[in-house]
C-alpha cells in the first residue's frame, strides 16, 4: 500500500483520483433552467428508499449548471446504456447538447432521452449541503426500464463488463 495522502496543494486532485478508482454507472440528469433545457453528467447517482421512492445525485457548487439543478424543479435521471458515451460525453461538456439526442418531453416539460436502460422523472423532494456540492434527492414520479448493459466509468474512462 502506498503512503497515505497528507492534505496540502495536490490534496483535492489525488483525493478525485482515489475516488475515481470505483466503478460507477453513468447517468444523465436533465432539467429546465434558466438557458432553457440542459443535461449533465452525474456519476453520483443512488437509489435511497423505497417508500416512498427516493434517489439522489450530486451537483458541484461550482458548476455553472449548479443553479439549474439545485433550483428545486423537476429532472429525470437517465441511466445510460452502454451504447450512448456519446451523449454521456456531450453532456459533460455541454449543457444544450441534445443536438443528435432522441427525446420526448414528459408531462413536467422535461426532455426523457430514448433508449436509455432507466429514466426516473421526479420531482425535488430535498436539496442538502454537501460541501463543495449540492446533494438533490427526488421523489420518484414515474420511471421506465429497457434491456440492455450499462456504461460504467472509472478513473477517467468509460468501460463495460466483460
Amino acid at each position: 500500500m502506498t503512503d497515505k495522502i497528507i492534505p496540502g496543494a495536490d490534496y483535492a486532485r489525488a483525493f478525485r483520483n482515489a475516488s475515481g478508482t470505483f466503478a460507477t454507472g453513468v447517468t444523465v440528469v436533465t432539467t429546465t433552467g434558466s438557458i432553457g433545457h440542459v443535461g449533465i453528467t452525474v456519476n453520483s447517482f443512488s437509489s435511497i428508499s423505497m417508500e416512498p421512492a427516493l434517489v439522489m445525485f450530486s451537483v458541484a457548487k461550482a458548476s455553472k449548471r449548479h443553479d439549474s439543478f439545485a433550483n428545486e424543479g423537476p429532472f429525470v435521471i437517465h441511466v445510460m446504456a452502454q451504447t450512448q458515451d456519446a451523449i454521456a460525453t456531450g453532456f459533460a461538456k455541454d449543457a444544450l447538447a441534445f443536438e443528435n439526442v432522441s427525446y420526448a418531453e414528459n408531462a413536467e416539460g422535461i426532455r426523457v432521452i430514448a433508449d436509455c436502460l432507466a429514466a426516473f422523472e421526479c420531482e425535488t423532494y430535498a436539496v442538502y449541503d454537501g460541501g463543495d456540492h449540492a446533494i438533490v434527492i427526488g421523489r420518484v414520479l414515474r420511471f421506465s426500464q429497457n434491456d440492455g448493459d450499462g456504461l460504467l466509468f472509472s478513473q477517467g474512462k468509460y468501460g463495460r463488463f466483460i
